[in-house]
């Protein structure tokens, strides 16, 4: 092994003590981390800035103490995100459909884009060009808006420096401070609205899924042409496909409401 590649290795094995003992304790400052894990102090101050801009860590300015943050506590949880969160969605999902005959679809976040989990296509002719698996672009899609709007702007960020904001249409989004109002007003009212965003003549509404934390797993969108989905209809859509997913974070075990996204602390 080489000299870097030993230094990596201590590096992350350090960043994960130090997760571990902030888990078991609750929450430590950086001196008190450095003295448990013997780690210099210096050291002990880059990864905790470092898991702290990711998201893994956050930091009480009073105290100067760290928490867990909220991208850990999304980790801990995304054994969730699978065939049973798909086995309890699909039966409201179709409920959805048979209401206002929008093909619905349920994505999660990996690795900075959006996933399809589940699908119900409405009937008729028109068929959207999607399927289970298939890969989406946050910044262009409503459950793209969604699944990002409450992460922290650090974490908007690298996803935006890793996956890029490709003009999909003349609507799409691609300034980030753009998108960063974008998601404010996202976070603000609880839905998401991708109008022509991703695919001339085509609007999509999401709304988000939170676990029994209050956490975001996933988002619910229907899908459909500018005129099946017109604006006259549009509020009612809205509250459909928010109605939807409320009900299936509370059979998640989510209790609390609101009119915006839930944030915990």
């Amino acid at each position: 092994m080489s000299d870097r590649e030993d230094s990596s290795s201590v590096a992350v094995e350090r960043a994960l003590a130090i997760l571990e003992t902030v888990a078991q304790r609750g929450s430590l400052s950086n001196s008190e981390l450095s003295r448990k894990l013997e780690i210099p102090k210096s050291s002990a101050s880059y990864l905790l800035r470092t898991l702290e801009q990711r998201g893994y860590l956050r930091r009480e300015r009073a105290s100067g103490k760290y928490y867990l943050g909220l991208k850990i506590l999304n980790l801990s949880n995304s054994v969730r995100v699978g065939q049973d969160l798909r086995e309890i969605a699909l039966p409201a999902m179709q409920q959805l459909v048979e209401k206002i005959h929008l093909t619905t679809h349920l994505g999660i976040l990996d690795h900075g884009e959006a996933v399809y989990i589940a699908k119900v296509e409405a009937p008729g002719f028109f068929k959207t060009d999607t399927w289970v698996g298939r890969r989406m672009p946050v910044h262009a899609t409503a459950v793209g808006k969604v699944l990002i709007a409450v992460l922290p702007p650090a974490e908007v960020e690298a996803i935006i420096k890793e996956q890029g904001m490709v003009k999909k249409t003349a609507k799409t989004i691609t300034v980030a401070s753009k998108l960063m109002r974008e998601l404010e007003k996202v976070s603000e009212q609880g839905y998401a609205i991708d109008d022509e965003e991703n695919s001339p003549g085509g609007r999509c509404v999401a709304a988000p899924v939170y676990d029994s934390m209050g956490l975001i797993v996933a988002a619910v969108g229907v899908s459909g042409t500018t005129t099946q989905n017109d604006l006259a209809h549009l509020p009612k859509v809205i509250e459909q496909v928010r109605s939807t997913a409320r009900r299936i974070s509370q059979q998640l075990g989510y209790r609390t409401t609101g009119s915006g996204f839930s944030q915990p602390g």
